[in-house]
């Protein structure tokens, strides 16, 4: 069976605008949650968010690019850019059948949506940009590479809620490993800060309010814990066939070894403990590992009360004794949750604690939970040798999906 390499890295999220300023970041602690910049969020419950701050989108398109492209669009092809140049690669016009694109969003092209809509309905405008369909579609950030990049292999977009761009980065691994393509983009791109995104996520209940320090609203796994705070990014990966990267040289960040995916089948919104316990396995059985093999994971690790627990219950039911040694930290409390685009995110920073050797903290954790009892990384990075780590998105609907990297050797 064909192995695959990750060659390239690129994010593009509220805690960095590089991977080296948000792996930094992330290993400093510092959160980007902040109160709410791109419109006046006085009318809302919840004012907070993580935010790509300062961003202007004229720093890096062209006006007349800009008229096609929705922001989760348009981060998704900032990250697709570092993703290329980080790897080096020039691919060639007869590999060009062989490369291919997919990438996840929970939401797409939400701000064209918002805005759309708040022309019909509020300003009366029967005449809507011509460009709205085709800016809005989940999968016009994997188009918008593809033309940008000239790859003609598989190309798709997923939608599984927040699993979204750990199941595009999983389908782009196996179109790789069962001989469908040599060179895959995968990843994701969400853009949910809007008006009526975050009215609409009001009313789930689920958000942390942010009062006192917006900064340190996200608490995952913290008994005081308050919800999940939304936010926005990038990440892409450049996914290439073993042989490939070797015959040109390529610099390879890790071996990806294995793609667990499965549904509970139980609830719109609760999670069971069966089904991501099951995907954590499959993840394993896949790379050929035990549960012992493995030196961290980077948790689904949202904030909320019934998440943690649950999460916090799954990996004990498939570490058994071992659960509680094993190192464990969300990095959503510091770049917040960025929807269908999280898994991709975070994948990018176990891939760099795999490269480095530094875990990032789960930031503002306050207290234990007894519901919580694992080693959560406190507040403070830690040096560690990681051979293998897991990366873990559990959606809303019950779809599950975990990615397992591992140093290449």
């Amino acid at each position: 069976m064909r192995r695959v390499v990750i060659t390239g890295l690129g994010v593009f999220a509220s805690t960095g605008r590089n991977v080296e300023e948000f792996f930094g970041n992330l290993t400093e602690g510092r959160s980007a949650v902040r109160r709410i910049r791109q419109f006046d969020p006085s009318e809302l419950t919840v004012q907070i968010a993580a935010e790509i701050p300062d961003y202007n989108p004229a720093d890096y398109f062209p006006q007349k690019r800009l008229d096609l492209i929705d922001r989760f669009s348009e981060f998704a092809l900032i990250a697709a850019r570092e993703a290329m140049q980080s790897s080096g690669i020039e691919v060639r016009d007869e590999e060009r059948p062989r490369f291919g694109v997919v990438t996840g969003s929970g939401l797409g092209g939400v701000h064209t949506y918002d805005n759309g809509y708040f022309n019909l309905y509020a300003k009366q405008v029967t005449k809507l940009h011509p460009f709205t369909i085709p800016r809005s579609m989940h999968n016009a950030a994997a188009s918008q590479i593809c033309m940008e990049y000239g790859a003609l292999g598989p190309s798709l977009a997923t939608s599984t809620a927040c699993s979204s761009s750990n199941h595009a980065i999983g389908e782009a691994f196996h179109r790789i490993k069962f001989g469908l393509a040599d060179i895959m983009l995968a990843g994701g791109s969400d853009a949910p800060i809007t008006f009526g995104t975050m009215r609409c996520w009001e009313s789930v209940r689920v958000l942390a309010s942010g009062n006192g320090d917006p900064s340190r609203a996200c608490r995952p796994f913290s008994a005081d814990r308050e919800g999940l705070v939304l936010g926005e990014g990038a990440a892409i990966l450049l996914l290439e066939e073993l042989e490939h990267a070797r015959r040109r040289g390529a610099r390879i960040y890790a071996e990806l070894a294995g793609y667990g995916m499965s549904s509970d089948a139980a609830h719109i919104t609760q999670p069971t403990v069966e089904g991501p316990a099951r995907a954590v396995r499959m993840a394993l059985e896949e790379a050929q590992l035990n549960p012992e093999d493995i030196d961290y994971i980077n948790a689904h690790g949202t904030g909320t009360r019934l998440n943690d627990a649950t999460e916090t219950r799954v990996i004990k039911e498939v570490f058994k004794d071992r659960a509680r040694r094993v190192p464990v930290s969300s990095t959503k409390s510091m770049h917040g949750h960025v929807m269908g685009a999280t898994g991709a995110i975070e994948l990018v920073a176990t891939v760099m604690v795999l490269d480095r050797g530094v875990i990032p903290p789960t930031a503002n954790y306050t207290q234990p939970d007894p519901e919580c009892d694992l080693d959560c990384v406190p507040n403070e990075a830690r040096p560690a040798r990681v051979r293998a780590a897991l990366s873990n998105s559990f959606a809303f609907g019950g779809l599950n999906a975990v990615l397992l990297v591992r140093k290449f050797q």
